[in-house]
């Protein structure tokens, strides 16, 4: 089998128990938040989309009836988030999206190293800008994780249909974020964990702890290691969690305004801005002024 390019970061998923909150706390924070996306299988979001072409997806249970069913009809994406809010509760950050142009063969590449999480899901929505036009939105998702990581999983995301809908004022985010600069995971064994990433991107895995996407850099620390970097409390050991997102700032002052005038508290670690996790948030949030 050919090994495909590396795979770019797409866009990230984080559960909240509600997207009203999830909203407020990300206005708060500077950024603007997209109307209500309603999924065929019970959860809905309410997307933060960047200028890089990525985007954060806070995820909710719209409907528990409907995602049950879906659970019992073999869907991968909601089992995983059951999973999740059981396991970690009802705010996080627990997967990785990766662009794909074939679904199929990466599912099968998954399937090849023992890493498939589970059937491949295609599915459309509607998607609605803050114009009220309209499109429909179809995916194909094929699904990665390791057997023994129930607290985080990877997809390649295949957009068969995607949106002919002007974003622009969607990525005007009043702390001038741009996009997303690295990801930072945690794990007992990061080595482990970038090569399961690196597989799921279609990667080589380096020799540190850290994997090059075309568009992100992917860090796994272990506990301590994350706790020093950016001078937060070490999270309890896992095999893998994804605790925090690194932004790009045109403007680390403007950053801070858009904080305080969202009355939100943050520290400094070295040049960053580090926003400790916060219901609404899932994650640490770090903004770094572009180079």
């Amino acid at each position: 089998m050919t090994e495909p390019s590396a795979h770019p970061l797409d866009h990230l998923v984080l559960p909240t128990q509600s997207l009203d909150l999830a909203r407020a706390r990300l206005n708060s924070l500077g950024f603007v938040v997209a109307p209500v996306g309603i999924h065929p299988f019970g959860t809905e979001n309410a997307c933060v989309f960047f200028a890089d072409g990525t985007y954060l997806e806070p995820l909710a249970v719209g409907s528990r009836e409907v995602a049950e069913r879906a659970i019992g009809e073999g869907n991968v994406f909601v089992a995983r988030d059951h999973l999740y809010r059981e396991r970690l509760g009802e705010e996080g950050f627990s997967a990785i999206v990766l662009g794909t142009g074939d679904a199929e063969a990466d599912h099968a590449r998954y399937l090849e190293a023992g890493l498939s999480a589970g059937n491949i899901l295609t599915f459309s929505r509607a998607f609605t800008d803050q114009a009220g036009r309209s499109d429909t939105a179809s995916f194909k998702l094929a699904f990665c994780a390791d057997k023994g990581t129930d607290d985080a999983f990877l997809f390649a995301c295949e957009r068969i249909n995607a949106p002919k809908i002007d974003r622009t004022a969607l990525q005007a985010h009043a702390n001038g974020v741009t996009g997303i600069a690295e990801i930072v995971a945690v794990s007992d064994e990061p080595a482990a964990q970038i090569a399961l990433i690196a597989t799921a991107a279609g990667a080589e895995a380096g020799k540190d702890d850290a994997l090059q996407l075309p568009n992100a850099a992917l860090t796994v620390l272990t506990p301590e290691a994350y706790a020093s970097r950016f001078a937060v409390p070490a999270l309890p050991p896992s095999e893998l969690r994804f605790a925090a997102l690194v932004f790009w700032v045109r403007d680390k002052a403007a950053a801070m305004r858009a904080l305080a005038a969202g009355a939100v508290e943050h520290n400094m670690s070295g040049n960053d801005i580090v926003v400790p996790p916060a219901p609404g948030q899932g994650a640490a949030f770090i903004f770094r002024e572009i180079p």
